[in-house]
């Protein structure tokens, strides 16, 4: 019984020692907590994946969950630098050009709310009605697949569009920090939409957007093009004739699809096409409207003609290894990530802006590696030039830098033997 007590008394001792310990490092260290949301997203997102499987409904392609938490990775790394940069603008604003001084009351909460959602309703109409905003917004469109991945496909230049339009709130005299609270639960929402595993959910489907209205958004059945743009509302659609009801299987992606999982050309394979039509335009008139018309305007064979150009490859077949070298990529960007959000308080400007170099090489890496591109050896190379550099901030240690010269000479030495190598273990064949 003696030691049964001792025992459990020093348990206990160690437990509250430990909780004093968290407690502390929560109370005194400088965390962003909102870097929680990545671990919690792809949970759900693994969550999913997991039931999935049981209902035995294949959901997910693993290119596509690649190519979509890219570019969710990319964006959420922006974050990083522009979420101040757009309080600044609401902030200054709202201090130079406010009409109003709203109070944060529980009426003024819900204003809030319906005016936000208002106004999400035209910035996405007018993300798939103006080339110039569609450019930003296509990304999102792109993939095959529709689940919670697809979800993460917000760029960086959607973001600074919908910051466009949502300018209007601290006009109007909404506080920025009632509008930064409001955004992050609103930015939220979307992406439980964004799954097939959800039927129609009753009397909801009335008026909130539901996982089956969102569906029909994303499908690119001629029946279903330019519908259901809510998001979080659906009445904005019934209001303003843009709504239909889910009836036919949708099929996802975009009209003409992309075949594509290169983390660059999703990004930049409209704009590229506006550059193209723009410089063809015969008149002025024909300029505008390549910038402010329909993407329907633009000339289909513009794509065409670039990825001749660029050599962009369709839909390549991957290899064992590469799957597994890639999903070990994709993990370890990720946690990256996570810890570079979480620590960002005790990172300088230049370690941040290299670790987000290494971050974005990364993504752009495993887009590339699942098109079987020549020049992924190069990157690779780059990246550990980078990561180099990111320990080097640390410590001055000129053991650790001899090592380092050397390692990264004797790269550069067999170059030529390990790139070869490098290829048939990745590939399965040697490339020349």
């Amino acid at each position: 019984m003696k030691k049964i007590t001792v025992y459990l008394f020093g348990r206990l001792i160690i437990i509250s020692y430990f909780h004093y310990l968290i407690k502390s490092i929560f109370t005194y260290m400088h965390l962003n907590y909102l870097a929680f949301i990545i671990p919690l997203f792809v949970g759900l997102m693994l969550t999913e994946y997991y039931v999935s499987i049981k209902k035995q409904k294949k959901l997910f392609c693993f290119e596509e969950v690649v190519a979509n938490l890219n570019v969710g990775i990319a964006e959420r790394l922006c974050d990083l630098f522009t979420t101040g940069l757009f309080y600044f603008v609401f902030a200054w604003l709202y201090k130079h050009f406010a009409f109003f001084t709203i109070s944060p009351t529980i009426i003024n909460w819900v204003f809030l709310f319906l005016f936000t959602d208002f106004i999400w309703y035209w910035y996405h109409r007018f993300g798939h009605s103006v080339n110039l905003f569609w450019s930003a917004h296509v990304v999102h469109h792109q993939s095959d697949d529709f689940n919670f991945t697809t979800s993460a496909r917000v760029t960086v230049f959607q973001a600074i569009a919908r910051a466009l339009f949502w300018s209007i709130l601290p006009v109007v005299g909404f506080p920025p920090g009632m509008i930064t609270i409001f955004l992050l639960v609103h930015g939220s929402y979307p992406f439980f939409t964004h799954t097939q595993l959800v039927g129609k959910l009753g009397f909801l489907e009335k008026f909130m957007v539901t996982p089956s209205h969102h569906r029909v958004h994303h499908s690119c059945n001629e029946e279903y093009l330019d519908k259901n743009y809510g998001d979080i509302l659906i009445i904005w659609d019934k209001l303003f004739g843009t709504f239909t009801e889910e009836n036919v299987q949708p099929v996802y992606g975009l009209t003409k699809p992309l075949k594509s999982y290169s983390f660059l050309w999703q990004h930049f394979h409209f704009p590229l096409e506006m550059m193209v039509a723009f410089k063809r335009a015969g008149n002025f008139r024909n300029k505008v409207k390549v910038v402010f018309g329909k993407p329907d305007d633009i000339d289909p064979r513009i794509r065409n003609y670039l990825e001749k150009k660029f050599n962009i490859h369709h839909v390549v077949k991957s290899t064992s290894a590469l799957n597994r070298y890639v999903k070990s990529q994709t993990i370890t960007t990720l946690v990256l990530l996570f810890v570079v959000a979480l620590m960002e308080y005790y990172l300088t400007a230049f370690q941040l802006g290299v670790a987000a170099l290494f971050i974005i090489i990364s993504v752009v890496n495993t887009g590339a590696m699942l098109e079987q591109r020549r020049w992924i050896f190069y990157l690779e190379y780059t990246r550990l030039l980078v990561f180099v550099i990111f320990t080097l901030t640390y410590s001055h240690n000129q053991f650790i830098l001899s090592m380092v010269t050397i390692v990264l000479s004797g790269v550069l030495l067999f170059y030529k033997t390990l790139s070869t190598k490098y290829y048939s273990l990745l590939y399965e064949y040697a490339k020349t």
